[in-house]
């Protein structure tokens, strides 16, 4: 029988590639396990098997409590440490006394129960060994061999006991895919769970384009070339933002390849998607323009405030600016970081007129300037009365038409437009009175409740809304009372979620 146990040990060790200790505790599991059958008693068994010889020993144990202790439950398996010194005289709490008993045989039951065992250890071992291997390499592109499919996706072999599995929803639409097809995909989060897939993958991520014109276009892993962005719409179109590191080398002609030889690879991949190589810019306005190929860009307006650029093209290439279902200008935003506005070109045109109107009425009556000065002021790429009053005199004086005499008159009223809504604002706040739920609040008085209106805080929910630091500093009181009354103004949305 000892033969027979380093038989299997060495059997399953090498055809698993499993360390022989795993094999040895599972063996001891199953003839525990297999003595407390035959027993038939509710006892705690060891065995230990010599790992050189096979031999074994079994035993039967005692986990030791102390005297005083309460929490003794199961008398065949514990003891107090009075009876455990009977055993052994070196007892001590936490610890374990045992003595010898009979021995199961490594029969056919035990064989079996130790089968069963090994197989869980091992499928255990190998998941550990696969989340070991792959744990922090998310990101990268992976390939194997497709096992099967289903309505939940696809699983892939990957090797060495490791399988990738791709949610139906992370696969390209339409894609057709067969047990063993060959299949890239990016890994995309790596779990350790007992069951169940733990290598989860995508093929519809920008990252996964990003990889697979790394595999296409040597330069880009060279560092000649730099992929500085992707935006998908898998299956139907994408867009990639290219980088050239050496002046002698065209970043979108390397992508492309000879005769398309290049992107072609790419697209093949993807189910035929089109792929736009785009050549990045540092000017974020130029880069939107790339960005919108193959639409030609007539005119393009930059918001910097609002993150955002407005787009003119000719009036017949309105659609093509656009997309299908808006898919040229969604991918463009996606790719630059900015919202992207398209119009047409006397659509640009008369929103600019407006814009400009708007601006001149706004100059002309806050600054009490003519149409002239307005005019100037709006042409310079002023916007606001504050960049009137607060922009450097120097950059005012550079204007042609303004002296430094216009330019004090200038920045003094606008000051003095601003200080005036200012003073406005101020009343309208201190004239403000509670509403009648904040007034109706438990834990709330009637001049609390105005001090807090006249500070902006003039509904239930504004005072929900704050902090109890931010109370504290509208109005003096006991932190505690703060905490409270704001927890009172939030008890509906509490209810409302019970409620859902």
């Amino acid at each position: 029988m000892s033969k027979e146990i380093l038989m299997v040990v060495d059997a399953v060790s090498n055809e698993k590639g499993v360390e022989k200790e795993i094999i040895f505790e599972a063996i001891e599991a199953a003839l525990a396990s297999a003595t407390r059958r035959r027993r038939g008693e509710e006892i705690d068994v060891r065995v230990g098997i010599d790992r050189e010889t096979g031999e074994y020993e079994t035993f039967q144990r005692w986990l030791v409590f102390a005297d005083d202790s309460t929490e003794l439950e199961f008398p065949d398996i514990e003891l107090r440490m009075i009876d455990a010194v009977e055993i052994d005289a070196n007892a001590e709490p936490g610890g374990y006394v045992e003595i010898p008993m009979e021995s199961v045989e490594f029969g056919r039951i035990a064989a079996q129960t130790a089968k069963q065992v090994i197989v869980q250890k091992v499928r255990e071992a190998e998941r550990k060994q696969v989340i070991e291997e792959y744990e922090g390499r998310e990101g990268e592109l992976l390939s194997g061999l497709v096992k099967r499919v289903d309505r939940n996706g696809v699983y892939i072999d990957l090797g060495g006991n490791a399988e990738g599995f791709v949610p139906r929803e992370n696969m390209v639409p339409r894609e057709p895919v067969r047990p063993q097809d060959r299949m890239k995909a990016v890994l995309m989060e790596v779990r350790s769970e007992p069951r169940g897939p733990q290598l989860f993958m995508t093929r519809t991520s920008p990252e996964f384009l990003i990889e697979l014109f790394k595999i296409e276009v040597p330069e880009v892993g060279q560092g000649l070339i730099e992929i500085l962005g992707a935006a998908r719409d898998p299956g139907l179109r994408a867009k990639i933002a290219v980088k050239s590191n050496d002046s002698r080398i065209d970043p979108v002609g390397a992508c492309v390849g000879m005769r398309g030889s290049r992107v072609q690879a790419v697209s093949n991949e993807l189910a035929g998607e089109r792929v736009d190589i785009i050549l990045w810019d540092e000017n974020p306005a130029q880069f939107a323009i790339n960005a919108m190929s193959p639409a030609e860009v007539v005119s393009i307006v930059v918001e910097e405030d609002a993150h955002s650029m407005d787009i003119a093209v000719e009036e017949e290439k309105l659609s093509q600016a656009i997309g299908r279902g808006g898919q040229n200008i969604r991918l463009a935003s996606e790719l630059t970081g900015w919202e992207l506005n398209v119009m047409s070109e006397t659509d640009a045109e008369q929103k600019t007129d407006l814009e400009m109107r708007e601006l001149l009425e706004l100059f002309s009556k806050q600054l009490d300037v003519d149409e002239e000065v307005a005019l100037i002021l709006v042409q310079e790429g002023f916007s606001t009365i504050e960049e009137v009053a607060y922009v450097p005199t120097s950059e005012l004086v550079e204007i042609e038409e303004f002296d430094e005499d216009i330019v004090n008159e200038l920045r003094n009223r606008a000051r003095d437009v601003l200080l005036t809504q200012a003073i406005v604002q101020e009343e309208k706040i201190d004239e403000a009175e509670p509403a009648e739920d904040l007034l109706s609040l438990e834990g709330m008085d009637k001049g609390l409740a105005f001090t807090l209106a006249s500070k902006g805080v003039v509904t239930r929910e504004d005072l929900a809304d704050l902090a109890t630091d931010d109370l504290l500093e509208l109005n003096e009181m006991d932190q505690e009372v703060a905490a409270a009354l704001i927890m009172k103004a939030r008890a509906h949305w509490f209810e409302a979620e019970e409620q859902a």
